[in-house]
């Protein structure tokens, strides 16, 4: 029934669309997500899970998951990140896909709503860690819709992997075209 609803709200009444799709047996990857602009980008990745009825995911600093939002922010993906005992984010998200059986995280490789010079890399190295693919993801203003891109497999070499992950990103505006990463 909640996916009815999504597909009429988002489809019907939003007018988005959804192009392409995760394959179902690809577990565990990093859904590198771009551009984020905008608060709207939160509901249209809650549609696009409700949808797809995949599992996605997001991690928060562990105190977020307290009592009283804890178990809602559980129920919409999130994880809480422990960095105690000397660990690094990408360390301490590797050992969470490692926990899982099914992980699929999505990051903001942007870190914030507003116009970067440069993208973060810490997904990239998350996804070298956890040994899993990186998967382009955008939420296309222009277009009015939710691209899911093919998975690529971190080879290591950033540069290059990240000249092949650009391609899925070109000509995508934000809600707020100003504040977007250019490639």
């Amino acid at each position: 029934m909640k996916k009815i609803l999504y597909k009429w709200i988002f489809f019907n009444l939003m007018g988005w669309k959804i192009v392409g799709s995760i394959d179902p047996s690809v577990k565990k990857c990093v859904m590198m997500v771009l551009p984020h602009t905008s608060a709207h980008d939160f509901y249209l990745g809650i549609f696009t899970r409700g949808i797809t009825e995949l599992q996605m995911h997001w991690v928060g600093k562990k105190e977020l998951f307290k009592f009283p939002f804890g178990a809602y922010f559980r129920y919409m993906g999130g994880e809480p990140l422990d960095r105690t005992g000397g660990l690094n984010k990408v360390d301490s998200v590797a050992a969470i896909f490692e926990r899982k059986e099914i992980f699929r995280l999505a990051v903001l490789p942007e870190g914030t709503r507003k116009k970067v010079a440069s993208l973060k890399t810490g997904f990239y190295y998350i996804a070298m860690k956890a040994r899993v693919p990186i998967i382009p993801v955008t939420f296309d203003f222009g277009r009015k819709q939710v691209s899911l891109g093919k998975p690529l497999e971190p080879t290591g070499n950033l540069d290059a992997d990240m000249a092949i992950l650009s391609l899925h990103f070109q000509g995508v505006k934000g809600k707020i075209v100003s504040q977007g990463y250019e490639f």
